[in-house]
């Protein structure tokens, strides 16, 4: 199968290009930059150089491949994770004017399907006063409607993945936390609530790669681990996986203080469910629980 994978130099990007090529899956990696295209070779992919913003481009280079499937993993996120809004703002615009950019070139090219990732922590923001969803949000939910509205209109079979979150020894953020939890940098937070659905990196690569010939047109697939967990259950996992010393706890106004976006992470509740995914994609994953995850694989992050 002829695969474009749009934002191939990122997080997911590279593991999922690595798994695809040995799938034997004829693979053109996009990404907006030049030295990366090296690295991308490397990884048996034919690299092509673009930017989702810019619609000329992204048709030549899309056309270019001739893809049957093309997957959407386009983001602009902080290696070291995300701390205030502004740091959303790229990844935003690339999840509204990207996903429409990289659809128009999917069906010019005359590719039967798109694959968008999408981020389950979208579902669990509220309005404000006015009525207003975050930009975040409005981001990620419209990629998910574009896409589903490309297959509804007949354009293109659209499917979207809506990822946990990411964690595991090529997530940088994991990598992040590890370091910071070493040093007793990382604390947990008195009265933290959460319960978050979680998915270790490889589960969300084989779960995309299930999604190529197995997914059913118009769905949203909940990609995520067994169980959610919360964001003190993290911690303290990754802290006693790594050998670091126990985290302290610290009172809510501190991370709303110093880091007011990862803070409210400790007030989310969103326990969702993959028994979709498992049934329809016929995958399941690996690593079932963040413990199973952390366990395994811990010792090549730390």
């Amino acid at each position: 199968m002829r695969v474009f994978v749009a934002g191939a130099s990122g997080t997911i990007g590279v593991p999922l290009v690595r798994a695809l090529v040995a799938a034997g899956h004829q693979v053109t990696a996009m990404t907006r930059s030049p030295e990366k295209q090296d690295h991308l070779r490397s990884l048996g992919a034919t690299p092509a150089l673009a930017d989702a913003l810019d619609p000329v481009t992204l048709k030549r280079v899309v056309a270019a491949a001739k893809p049957d499937v093309v997957i959407h993993q386009l983001t602009n996120l902080p290696k070291t994770g995300v701390r205030s809004v502004k740091d959303l703002e790229s990844t935003n615009r690339l999840r509204i004017d990207g996903t429409r950019n990289l659809i128009d070139a999917a069906v010019a090219a005359g590719a039967k399907r798109i694959i968008g990732a999408s981020f389950v922590l979208a579902l669990a923001a509220k309005p404000d006063a006015n009525g207003r969803l975050e930009d975040a949000a409005v981001a990620a939910l419209s990629l998910e409607s574009q896409i589903v509205d490309a297959n509804r209109q007949g354009r293109i079979q659209g499917i979207v993945l809506r990822y946990g979150m990411w964690y595991g020894p090529a997530n940088p953020m994991t990598r992040q936390m590890i370091a910071l939890a070493k040093k007793r940098m990382l604390p947990t937070v008195r009265g933290d609530r959460s319960l978050l659905p979680v998915i270790h990196l490889d589960d969300a690569v084989t779960a995309t790669i299930a999604a190529l010939d197995r997914g059913q047109p118009g769905t949203i697939y909940d990609i995520v681990d067994d169980e959610a967990v919360s964001m003190t259950d993290i911690v303290r996992e990754l802290a006693a996986r790594s050998g670091a010393p126990r985290p302290f706890a610290v009172p809510a106004w501190i991370p709303r203080l110093l880091s007011p976006y990862m803070a409210r992470i400790t007030s989310i509740r969103l326990p969702l469910s993959n028994a979709r995914a498992r049934a329809e994609l016929h995958w399941k994953p690996a690593y079932p629980t963040m413990r199973d995850g952390l366990s395994k694989t811990i010792s090549h992050a730390a």
